[in-house]
């Protein structure tokens, strides 16, 4: 199978893997994405499902470096053949130099992909056509995916009294405290209370 082939010569390499919920990820040094990448991308792993950006600053179990980027790469061939097809490239960025190689020469669809970490985490692609923001407006500074970025201070208020109160948020956002935001005005009604108005009145309609 292509994957196992690809958690073996991992091993080989002294590579790190890890295997959760029937996915596999596979550790490489930041050094090595590039060549690694282009060879898987020969022997099958064709399509670049997604890229991620993760912020580890907060994050409770210590890890390498506060930032990493995650590939997920797919084996249309193997989804064929009823072979191994998808696995998890994690590199992880140094948070004092923020790099890693662009693969928009690999794959055309890296090319938003990478400008959206870039602009929300601010981790740089190297070698990108055209690395500028892509989400956020051009005057914010800052990253806002950042687990240190300021949240904004105006309470949102929804329907049934719902609201979302600034500190709770934050606590929330980093775990600090259970809870995200409050009520006010009457308690919220849940969906059985709903149900059961409506079966009243329906009820109700069928006496008359």
């Amino acid at each position: 199978m292509r994957l196992e082939q690809l958690k073996d010569e991992a091993k080989t390499r002294g590579y790190a893997t890890e295997e959760a919920y029937g996915d596999t990820w596979i550790v490489l040094p930041k050094a090595d994405l590039k060549a690694y990448m282009s060879a898987i991308k020969a022997r099958g792993f064709n399509y670049l499902a997604d890229i991620v950006g993760i912020d580890y600053l907060k994050y409770p179990q210590r890890k390498p470096e506060r930032f990493c980027v995650v590939y997920e790469v797919v084996s249309l061939p193997g989804y064929k053949d009823g072979d191994g097809s998808r696995v998890f490239v994690r590199v992880y960025v140094p948070e004092a130099e923020p790099v890693v190689p662009s693969l928009t020469d690999l794959w055309m669809g890296a090319d938003y992909l990478e400008r959206e970490i870039y602009d929300l985490l601010g981790i740089r692609f190297e070698g990108h056509p055209d690395l500028r923001k892509i989400l956020t407006p051009e005057d914010l500074e800052g990253h806002p995916l950042r687990k240190d970025f300021p949240l904004g201070e105006t309470p949102t208020l929804f329907k049934e009294g719902r609201f979302i109160d600034p500190d709770s948020f934050r606590a929330g956002i980093s775990g600090d405290r259970s809870g995200m935001s409050g009520y006010r005005g009457g308690t919220r009604k849940g969906y059985q209370d709903v149900f059961d108005e409506i079966r009243q009145v329906a009820g109700e309609g069928r006496k008359e």
